[in-house]
């Protein structure tokens, strides 16, 4: 009788994974939070180090330190603090290398985040190197993928559009859904509440006004949007003005709006804001990702944007589309107006305003398009922050 096999030994427990992550901004902060809550979702054991703020050390995270000293925009904020941002580069890469994670995720803020990743790749190859949002390289400068591919291994890209553009500059890519499908909205009695506590009757006009939230934005765009507003209100009686804020430029925004002929209802608590998107019925905005926090409310709008003279020279030398507004490229259509550079003029904005009152086609072409778009952006499928972990592990766990 032959004496039985030997059991084989059993598997080593695969390692907790260990990632750092890097945001520099508070709008990354939130992608981080949702990707750190989804990697615990399918790892409870999974570790992290890194930098962020509230949303990200809720799960977890001990921020090598404050976020808040890399959210600067623009070079005459960053010059005078260039040497200490340098500084904080090296020490945040060293960090890096010293865990020796399975990777390092950076979250947005390229300047910083990208050059990080560069270091640690330099000096060690076998960490992963992950990157949390695609840059626009099918608006403008298109080298900066290659440029990034130098350093990043992966990228999780926010639109659909964008793994072809990254696959093609040499690196590996999944869209992971944009993280407005997954922001609360408000109700319709939220809405109405809204306009019973700020005296707006059911059936009068309420227009939002975003005119930014950055003062070199505000200052630039405030006063023609206040004279856009004064034009429509001529033409749409009863009109009513609700204008979102932020803490930081609040007082900005209230000073500016003094001299407006329709007095604005000033909107800063956060939860306010979303009440105010729900109880609007069009919006003059700022281009940006506002333009998507309207779609999801299905807030007809129009766009209006400028900068300086010699970076509206060059931004329009070096732009790659005709629109720059995310519902019109993500839903392949041009329902959504936008007035750029010169053409940013309170006549045209009024005029293009006024047809969004008095055009139910115009309305329901925007309305279409909103949908479409968030349809693509992912709405109803898994949360962006759960398949953003999913594709952060399949990206540690493919060969390199």
């Amino acid at each position: 009788m032959t004496a039985p096999e030997p059991d084989a030994p059993a598997a080593p427990p695969a390692a907790a994974p260990r990632i750092f992550v890097v945001a520099g901004e508070p709008s990354g902060d939130r992608l981080g939070g949702a990707l750190m809550g989804g990697l615990r979702d399918l790892d409870p054991l999974t570790q992290f180090r890194g930098i962020g703020g509230p949303q990200m050390t809720a799960h977890g995270l001990e921020s090598r330190f404050p976020m808040a000293e890399l959210s600067l925009m623009g070079i005459w904020e960053v010059l005078p603090k260039y040497r200490a941002l340098k500084r904080r580069i090296a020490e945040t890469a060293q960090a890096v290398l010293d865990w020796k994670p399975d990777a390092l995720v950076t979250i947005d803020s390229p300047d910083f985040g990208l050059r990080v990743a560069r270091l640690v790749r330099t000096a060690d190859p076998s960490i992963r190197t992950i990157h949390y949002v695609a840059p626009s390289v099918w608006a403008w400068r298109p080298g900066r993928a290659a440029k990034m591919a130098r350093s990043i291994d992966h990228v999780l890209a926010i639109l659909p559009f964008e793994p072809p553009l990254m696959r093609a500059a040499g690196m590996t890519c999944d869209f992971v859904g944009h993280p407005v499908v997954a922001e609360p909205r408000a109700t319709p009695p939220a809405a109405a509440r809204f306009r019973a506590r700020h005296g707006i009757a059911p059936d009068a006009p309420l227009v939002l006004c975003l005119p930014g939230s950055r003062r070199g934005e505000i200052a630039r765009l405030g006063p023609r949007f206040g004279r856009t507003l004064a034009l429509l209100r001529d033409r749409v009686p009863g009109m009513r003005v609700a204008l979102p804020t932020v803490p930081g430029v609040a007082a900005q925004i209230a000073d500016m709006a003094q001299g407006w002929p329709t007095v604005p209802v000033l909107v800063e608590d956060a939860a306010e804001k979303l009440s105010a998107f729900a109880a609007a019925d069009i919006a003059l905005a700022a281009s940006g990702t506002v333009s998507l926090e309207l779609a999801a409310n299905r807030v007809p709008m129009v766009i209006g944007y400028d900068m300086a003279p010699v970076s509206r020279a060059l931004i329009g030398w070096m732009l790659r589309t005709d629109t720059v507004t995310l519902v019109n490229l993500v839903s392949e259509t041009r329902a959504v107006p936008e007035y750029l550079g010169a053409r940013c003029r309170p006549g045209p904005m009024a005029d293009a305003l006024a047809k969004l009152f008095q055009d139910d086609a115009a309305r329901a072409a925007q309305i279409a398009a909103m949908d479409l778009t968030m349809d693509r952006l992912g709405r109803g499928g898994e949360p962006p922050g759960l398949r953003a972990a999913r594709s952060v592990l399949g990206a540690i766990r493919a060969p390199l």
